[in-house]
């Protein structure tokens, strides 16, 4: 199910719904890139996603094809891709539409140092 290393793809809605789930239990910040196979801006995200996961192992980061599972993209109401969505304890605290790097980045920041704090 992993892959490039702490960034974990999920191909079934179960394997979506555990990923949750552990996120939760061990009380992570969890950042969930809607992606697709077509779009150039998520490919242009992919390596800084990589690089984040590997430099916040406090942070779980999921990867959701949002042509492979439909309904999750729409539970979710993702819109446009990429859309990054930042979620603690179940609930979405943030939400990053598009390729901004700087504001991903700053979001996870200070969602991930408030959850470390609590």
């Amino acid at each position: 199910m992993a892959e490039d290393g702490l960034l974990i793809s999920c191909h079934t809605v179960e394997a979506w719904t555990e990923q949750l789930q552990k996120g939760q239990e061990n009380n992570k910040l969890i950042v969930v890139d809607f992606t697709a196979s077509w779009c150039p801006p998520c490919r242009f995200m992919h390596p800084i996603l990589v690089d984040m996961a590997k430099k916040m192992p406090n942070v779980t980061f999921l990867k959701v094809d949002v042509d492979e599972l439909k309904t999750v993209a729409e539970e979710c109401a993702v819109e446009a891709m990429p859309t990054f969505m930042l979620m603690k304890e179940g609930k979405v605290v943030d939400k990053v539409v598009g390729a901004k790097k700087e504001e991903l980045q700053a979001s996870i920041t200070k969602h991930a140092t408030a959850v470390a704090a609590a």
